[in-house]
């Protein structure tokens, strides 16, 4: 799922890879589109700044240092934003009563390492974002006592989904997405929810949030709740202060001998080395047209990569990001005015603000699909689903009732791909190739029970046919084809 579009992961790798296989992808790519000869390395921005004729050119002046500190300046047509808001942690001590007399250690998430310096010690994790769940079960595996600080809880899926494949590419699909949009809320979250404490009940595990399992991203954890099971992880309410060598929880709980902190808080929505007249809004961080554009510039030759949070990967969505950005750097594709850029923008932001409250968190949010299938639209690329179902229904299944795999945006259009159909007709091979390690012997087939389908069919018309001739069924079916019968002959007679 989180492969480049035109490149498909190792059909070895595992479905879901750790940093250093993430690496080995990248080099990979890099090599197969010999794409090293265009980076500089060991590079650090320093500013990105219009130049003076920006108004007629829309050019940049970069400032950069080199791997030996020497300064170098730049003209580009255009610039790329790349660093994704993963930067500049948030590190809220200050509002949190007493922090200053606290004798522990406090860190964010952005310094944690791993679980082995905490070894023998009691920790308090604060936040239940992905990084906060997996930060806290690691620990909990070195540390003494473990506890996991939430304000709100959350709902908690592993990666595995039925029958052990991977949880996205049995979620993330086009069926599933018109099925969530044509269904009341109500019924989607009261199905899904359930399926959740069938695993373990959330509210027995002091995971169970305010919000209902649609309106926020879940926690997606396969170890959390068996940590709690053993004791190994204890969840707290929110974190309210800290006493010499405690802390206190809203709930006026408090646990002493606290050796560390761990802040898994967020990160700060900004970028030091533009201008600040970007950061235009209430909190300082940038107002982006659709995630990618700052509305305000006067030539649309700034974009922003990354800067959003999804229900999916990461890494197709700003592959299209870039798609659609280098179309609009090129003249290729147009941006509404500023005014309906500012529009869409405060649209999006509201009807985000129905599930989170927080209006940096609000803007960032996207909806998978058709968040991909809008950009798509501006790029060309789009699966044309109706086309595909005249022409080649074998794909359109795939494409449509199948996982929303990243070929499907190689299919047609700018970039096409002749391999993009070979590769949505084979996703499901190379979701099984890795598992393929040990031949499982085929089952003997059983001769005692004589059993084939066409008697299980035999079997099953004549238990039908006894229960409706039982409860007099069968004469009203029979009143019924007579009356469609009429009904046939009236509509052939018009």
């Amino acid at each position: 799922m989180m492969c480049f579009s035109d490149f498909p992961m190792p059909a070895d790798f595992p479905n879901y890879m750790c940093n250093s296989q993430l690496m080995q992808y990248f080099r990979l790519y890099a090599e197969r589109f010999d794409l090293l000869k265009y980076i500089n390395f060991r590079t650090t921005v320093r500013s990105a700044t219009q130049r003076p004729d920006f108004s007629v050119s829309g050019q940049w002046d970069v400032v950069t240092t080199n791997s030996n500190g020497e300064e170098e300046k730049h003209i580009f047509d255009a610039v790329l934003v790349c660093s994704g808001h993963y930067t500049n942690p948030s590190l809220p001590l200050s509002d949190f009563e007493e922090y200053e007399i606290f004798s522990g250690r406090c860190l964010h998430s952005w310094d944690y390492k791993d679980g082995d310096g905490f070894r023998g010690k009691r920790v308090v994790v604060v936040g239940i974002g992905n990084s906060g769940g997996d930060i806290a079960v690691e620990i909990s595996r070195f540390a003494e006592k473990t506890f996991l600080s939430t304000r709100q809880g959350a709902w908690v899926m592993g990666r595995m989904s039925n029958n052990g494949l991977p949880l996205d590419m049995i979620v993330i699909k086009r069926l599933n997405n018109m099925l969530t949009w044509l269904l009341p809320k109500s019924l989607v979250n009261w199905s899904e929810e359930r399926a959740l404490n069938l695993k373990y009940d959330h509210r027995l595990y002091g995971l169970k949030p305010r919000h209902r399992l649609m309106e926020k991203r879940p926690l997606v954890n396969d170890d959390l709740p068996g940590r709690i099971l053993q004791g190994a992880l204890v969840m707290k309410p929110n974190l309210k202060g800290f006493k010499q060598t405690g802390v206190v929880f809203e709930d006026g709980t408090v646990e002493e001998s606290i050796d560390a902190v761990v802040f898994c808080t967020g990160y700060n929505g900004t970028f030091p080395f533009l201008s600040a007249s970007l950061h235009s809004a209430p909190h300082g961080e940038l107002t982006l047209y659709k995630r990618v554009f700052p509305p305000s510039l006067q030539h649309p030759t700034l974009a922003i990569m990354g800067f959003f949070q999804a229900k999916g990967p990461v890494m197709p969505v700003v592959e299209m990001q870039a798609r659609w950005a280098v179309k609009v750097f090129s003249g290729l594709s147009h941006l509404p005015c500023e005014e309906k850029m500012l529009g869409v923008i405060e649209c999006d932001r509201r009807r985000n603000m129905q599930s989170f409250s927080c209006p940096q968190l609000a803007a960032l949010q996207i909806d998978y699909i058709p968040y991909l299938d809008f950009m798509a639209d501006e790029v060309g690329a789009r699966p044309n689903l109706q086309r595909l179902f005249l022409t080649d229904p074998v794909l359109w299944m795939k494409v449509y009732c199948g996982p929303c795999t990243p070929y499907q945006y190689r299919l047609s259009g700018p970039g096409r791909w002749a391999g993009a159909r070979h590769a949505i007709l084979t996703q499901w091979e190379r979701v099984a190739q890795p598992f393929k390690t040990r031949a499982i012997p085929e089952p003997e087939s059983s001769k005692r029970v004589p059993c084939s389908p066409l008697l299980l069919t035999l079997g099953g018309t004549v238990i039908v046919v006894l229960l409706l001739t039982k409860y007099k069924v069968i004469p009203n079916l029979h009143g019924a084809a007579q009356m469609l019968d009429k009904g046939n002959i009236f509509l052939r007679d018009l």
